[in-house]
């Protein structure tokens, strides 16, 4: 085989390999949003779409999951509340895929009448009993969602950052 035909074979390899990694990556990148939009613990119902638009912050953080979880992180500083970005962006890809609105509404919980609710996937029962002042008492804004889920977390398992399945 001559060397040309050696070179366009390893450069045509190449190229192959790095479509397979792109692609993949592209896959991995996707996730949330696929997760986030077959996931039967990340549904919304009619009477719970039209609270995006309640979902505003003013405190000067942004209206995303990260500007969120940056306030939550400040109010549980502020209360003394355990927790780090980390562990709360981890439990909250897992529960909802970032989706505020989600609701399950087929597990044990759903079956009692008490399905769980917004990005930490919080009970009412648990979202009244953790809920922290100072953030909406509504369990689908998602900083209350966050600080209650983060109060009954520290509380049962002494933070947020040691809870790595559903709790």
């Amino acid at each position: 085989m001559s060397a040309a035909a050696q070179h366009s074979r390893t450069r045509t390899s190449r190229l192959m390999r790095t479509l397979a990694v792109a692609g993949t990556g592209a896959a991995v990148l996707a996730m949330p949003l696929i997760a986030a939009t077959s996931a039967s613990a990340a549904t919304s119902t009619p009477s719970t779409a039209a609270a995006t638009t309640s979902l505003v912050h003013t405190s000067g953080y942004t209206n995303t999951l990260d500007g969120w979880i940056r306030e939550s992180l400040s109010i549980m500083a502020q209360k003394g509340i355990p927790g780090s970005y980390n562990g709360i962006f981890r439990n909250i890809m897992r529960e909802s895929s970032g989706n505020p609105l989600a609701i399950n509404n087929w597990d044990s919980n759903a079956a009692a009448g008490i399905p769980s609710k917004g990005l930490l996937q919080v009970i009412d029962p648990t979202f009244r009993a953790y809920h922290v002042t100072g953030t909406a008492f509504d369990p689908y804004d998602p900083v209350a969602n966050i600080t209650a889920a983060c109060n009954y977390a520290a509380a049962r398992y002494g933070s947020i950052d040691n809870v790595h399945s559903a709790y």
